[in-house]
C-alpha cells in the first residue's frame, strides 16, 4: 500500500460525511487530545492536498452552474408561473385559465415529496424538451415545453442545478379542473405529434452573435410566442401568424412585428432595451402580465441580453393588415367629452423632464392594437406601472368603471383615433363583456 493511503481513505469516508475538508486532513494527522499518534509522509500529504483540490473543483463548477442557473430562471421568468399569490417562491400553485378548463402550476422546490427533489437531471431535461413528466405522464402545453425544447442541455442542466438549491417547501397544487377530452393526458400525443417541434437552436451563420443570442432567448426560454402568437382551437401557435399579438387570460399582449402602427416598426433598438429594462418608453408602457414578466424577468437581464432580444425583434417583418376603418364622427365626439372630463387631467400632461410623467397616448402601440382588451382592462380596473430596480418612480391610475359601456367604448374609441393614432372603433358590447369578466375573476 502506498504510504499514507490509509490516511487517505480515512479522509474520503470523512470527506463523504460532510466534515469539512481541511477538518478531515487535520483530524487524522493531529487526533484530539494534542497526542501525535504518527506522522503523514510527503507522499501521503501530497495525496490529501490533491485530493482536496479535486473536491475543490467540482463544488466550485457546480457553484458556477447554480449560479447562472439562477439567472437562466429569471430569464424565463420561472418565478412568475410557479408561485401563487401571497406563496413561497417557485412552490406552485398559480391558477391559469382557458378556454378549456384551469390548471394550476406546478412546485418546482427540491421537495421530494411535491415537488422536483426526487428528480434527476435527465427527468429534468426530458420535462423541458419533451414536455415528460418524471413518472412518465405527459405534461400540458400550459407549461411552454414546446419552446423549452430549444434550450440547449447545458442550461437545462444549470437551470436544474439552480432549483435544487431552493429550499423545499412540501406543497401540493390545487389538481386541475379540465373539460373533456383534455382531462385526458394522453390526449397530449397528438397534441405532440401536431405542435412539438423539438429541433434544436441553430444559431444562423449569416446573423450577427446578437441576433442568435436574442433568437435563442425569445423562441427558447424566452418564450415571448406564447403571449405574442394567436393560438388556434387546439393552443397551438399559428405560426403564420406569429409575434403578431393575441389574447390571453384576458389581456392583449401586442405585436412585436415591424409594423409600424400597432408593432415594432417605429421603435429603435434602444427603445426596447429601455422597455425591457424600465417597463416603459416613448411609445408605450407595460400592462396586465408584462408587467410580471418586466419586474421578474427582462429588468433583472444583462444589457448585453437586452440588446440581443432587440436586434431578433427588429429583424421581424411587418405583418399584413388591412388599414382599421375611419371612426364614426358622432363617437369621436362623445369620446372626446369624457376624454377631457375624466382623463385629460393626467395624459395631456407632456413634461419630458418629469419622471412621473403618465403614458402619453398618441402613438402609443397597444392602445392602437387591433383588441382594445387591454386598454378596456385598464379603464375598467385601473392601473400601476411596473416595479423595476430600474425605475425609480411609477404611477397608478384609478378605475373607471363608473362610467357607462357606452361612455367607455365612445373615450377608448377617441383615444385609439386621436392625436394621429388609427385603430378599429370600440363597441359597448366588448365592454360589457369584459365588464362581466372582470367581475367574476373577482369572485
Amino acid at each position: 500500500m502506498v504510504p499514507g493511503a490509509d490516511a487517505l481513505e480515512h479522509f474520503r469516508e470523512d470527506t463523504l460525511t460532510r466534515q469539512p475538508i481541511w477538518n478531515a486532513c487535520f483530524f487524522h494527522a493531529f487526533p484530539s487530545g494534542g497526542q501525535i499518534v504518527g506522522f503523514m509522509s510527503k507522499r501521503a500529504i501530497l495525496a490529501v492536498t490533491l485530493y482536496a483540490l479535486s473536491c475543490f473543483g467540482p463544488v466550485h463548477a457546480q457553484n458556477a452552474s447554480a449560479e447562472r442557473g439562477k439567472y437562466l430562471a429569471d430569464l424565463g421568468d420561472c418565478s412568475g408561473c410557479h408561485t401563487r399569490q401571497n406563496g413561497p417562491a417557485f412552490s406552485g400553485g398559480r391558477k391559469f385559465t382557458a378556454a378549456f378548463g384551469t390548471l394550476y402550476s406546478s412546485n418546482i422546490t427540491p421537495d421530494k415529496q411535491t415537488g422536483i427533489g426526487g428528480w434527476t437531471d435527465t427527468q429534468f431535461s426530458r420535462a423541458l424538451h419533451d414536455g415528460i413528466r418524471a413518472h412518465g405522464g405527459y405534461l400540458y402545453p400550459a407549461f411552454p415545453y414546446e419552446y423549452f425544447t430549444h434550450i440547449d442541455r447545458a442550461d437545462t442542466n444549470a437551470l436544474f442545478a439552480y432549483l435544487k438549491t431552493l429550499k423545499p417547501v412540501h406543497a401540493t397544487p390545487t389538481k386541475n379542473k379540465l373539460i373533456f377530452p383534455f382531462n385526458i393526458r394522453a390526449m397530449m400525443w397528438f397534441w405532440n405529434a401536431m405542435f412539438l417541434d423539438k429541433a434544436p437552436f441553430h444559431a444562423d451563420v449569416n446573423k450577427s452573435a446578437a441576433w442568435n443570442r436574442g433568437a435563442y432567448i425569445v423562441t427558447g426560454l424566452g418564450h415571448c410566442a406564447a403571449c405574442h402568437t394567436p393560438k388556434n382551437l387546439l393552443f397551438g401557435d399559428k405560426t403564420d401568424k406569429a409575434f403578431t399579438g393575441a389574447t390571453v387570460a384576458g389581456w392583449f399582449s401586442a405585436n412585436l412585428t415591424g409594423n409600424k402602427r400597432d408593432g415594432l416598426g417605429r421603435w429603435t433598438t434602444a427603445d426596447i432595451e429601455i422597455y425591457l429594462k424600465a417597463g416603459h418608453n416613448r411609445y408605450a408602457a407595460a400592462a396586465g402580465s408584462m408587467q410580471e414578466v418586466v419586474s421578474l424577468s427582462t429588468s433583472r437581464m444583462t444589457d448585453n441580453d437586452r440588446a440581443a432580444i432587440a436586434a431578433f425583434l427588429k429583424s421581424l417583418p411587418a405583418a399584413a393588415e388591412k388599414p382599421p376603418p375611419a371612426p364614426d364622427a358622432d363617437r369621436m365626439q362623445a369620446g372626446e367629452a369624457v376624454f377631457v372630463q375624466s382623463c385629460s387631467a393626467c395624459h395631456l400632461r407632456s413634461d419630458p423632464t418629469s419622471p412621473r410623467d403618465y403614458p402619453q397616448l398618441g402613438g402609443d402601440t397597444l392602445v392602437m392594437g387591433r383588441d382594445p382588451t387591454t386598454v378596456l382592462r385598464i379603464v375598467l380596473a385601473g392601473a400601476q406601472s411596473a416595479v423595476t430596480p430600474n425605475s425609480t418612480t411609477g404611477y397608478s391610475m384609478p378605475s373607471f368603471g363608473a362610467l357607462t359601456n357606452q361612455e367607455i367604448a365612445d373615450v377608448t374609441t377617441y383615444i385609439r383615433n386621436a392625436w394621429g393614432n388609427r385603430a378599429p372603433p370600440v363597441s359597448p358590447k366588448s365592454v360589457g363583456s369584459l365588464r362581466k369578466t372582470i367581475s367574476s375573476e373577482a369572485n
